[in-house]
């Protein structure tokens, strides 16, 4: 919150002057009647520039992360249950937050509820805080009067992402590393081990096999056109990123990293997890299953799912059931579609969701844990036929020298 010089008088008639943290010039006010001044002039303190901060805001680089997100929502959902009113809550959050972005958003939030806006509807003001199932869920609270629930709600699944996103990331950090460091072998072999061996073979003048020569060129290549390289590497991940950021980009990446071999299939399941998690969660809540769907769909994190889940709503709106307009994304195994028929004739369908997304979940995590086992065979294949073409492109025409000078 900003900070605000004042002048005012005590009880006493002797007047004071000093600083304070508050929202707006009322809330700084209120707090000085509260202590006994009444106030004279209350002027808001311009803060220094920050220029960092300034490029961060100016090319949108602050990010909340799912760490940020899960403490605040459990700190609330704790607050709100121990009776404290939603307006102290935040303020008194305030205190253990240091991200920007979420600083910004709850002091704006603040000043919305001061204004007499509910909370979802401030919370909506922030779309890369607050995701559209959070918003639902916050309304759904404020309905039957359960804010504490609603948030109790949201801490659950948003942990449950977490951990899900921690173990894929933790699978995926070994074979990562270990490709990060063939390149930069390949660099330094390239650009400083190979030019060597090149004019020793130069000044011995001897007939070269396929492997060297394929060697040679490739480290003249690297150590004339380095620069060249670097800048087309650079503008190539510029360019795929602003691509990926189109409707268009994103939804044909989305649908490419669920159809990697390996990866793609568990990313896959985790999405369908995500899916059926914040159906169940929305659908216990009362909210009605096409007005689920469209909150769903633009809450998943995959562009490609959601068009399916779109598709779904669609099929609904035009009297299928949930079933038909399911089979027909072809997104689900059979064993889940017979999931869906039973929840669905049986009247339970909360708790089939839940099922399904434990389902899943529990595949993705055993998947998980011999991801590693899966792509290590993928890297020792890629390294054995690095080694063998240095091996037969630098040691074979060692060993034709050294042939040659025992003789």
């Amino acid at each position: 919150m900003p900070n605000y010089t004042y002048t005012g008088r005590g009880s006493n008639g002797q007047l004071i002057d000093g600083e304070i943290e508050g929202s707006n010039n009322s809330a700084v006010a209120g707090l000085l009647m509260d202590r006994g001044v009444t106030p004279i002039n209350i002027v808001e303190k311009k803060a220094q520039i920050d220029l960092i901060d300034m490029l961060n805001e100016k090319f949108d680089l602050y990010k909340i992360s799912i760490e940020e997100q899960l403490m605040f929502t459990r700190q609330m959902g704790g607050l709100l249950r121990a009776g404290i009113p939603i307006t102290r809550a935040i303020a008194g959050i305030f205190e253990s937050i240091e991200n920007p972005l979420l600083v910004k958003a709850l002091r704006d939030i603040q000043d919305q509820l001061e204004s007499g806006r509910s909370l979802s509807i401030a919370c909506a003001r922030h779309p890369k805080v607050f995701s559209n199932l959070y918003i639902s869920m916050l309304q759904v609270g404020e309905s039957t009067g359960r804010l504490d629930q609603a948030f109790d709600q949201m801490s659950e699944y948003i942990d449950r992402n977490r951990r899900i996103a921690s173990n894929i990331g933790t699978a995926l950090r070994y074979p990562a590393t270990v490709l990060i460091a063939i390149v930069i072998a390949m660099a330094i072999v390239n650009l400083f081990v190979i030019p060597k061996f090149a004019a020793f073979f130069e000044a011995n003048q001897l007939e070269l096999p396929w492997q060297t020569l394929f060697l040679l060129n490739t480290s003249n290549f690297f150590v004339n056109y380095w620069m060249y390289m670097a800048v087309l590497m650079i503008g190539g991940a510029l360019g795929f990123r602003h691509y990926i950021n189109t409707d268009e980009g994103k939804f044909k990446w989305h649908k490419f990293i669920i159809n990697v071999p390996v990866v793609g299939s568990i990313l896959h399941r985790a999405f369908m997890a995500r899916f059926a998690r914040s159906f169940a969660m929305a659908y216990s809540a009362g909210v009605p299953i096409v007005q689920a769907m469209g909150v769903i769909s633009r809450s998943i994190g995959n562009e490609y799912i959601s068009w399916h889940v779109n598709g779904m709503r669609e099929g609904i709106e035009h009297g299928e059931s949930l079933t038909r307009a399911a089979q027909n994304t072809g997104m689900f195994t059979p064993v889940v579609m017979q999931m869906f028929a039973v929840g669905e004739e049986a009247g339970n369908l909360e708790e089939m969701m839940v099922f399904i997304a434990d389902f899943y979940e529990e595949e993705v995590d055993y998947d998980v844990k011999n991801l590693s086992d899966k792509i290590e065979p993928l890297i020792y294949v890629a390294m054995g036929a690095m080694v063998l073409v240095l091996a037969l492109g630098i040691f074979v025409p060692m060993w034709d020298i050294s042939q040659l000078a025992n003789r």
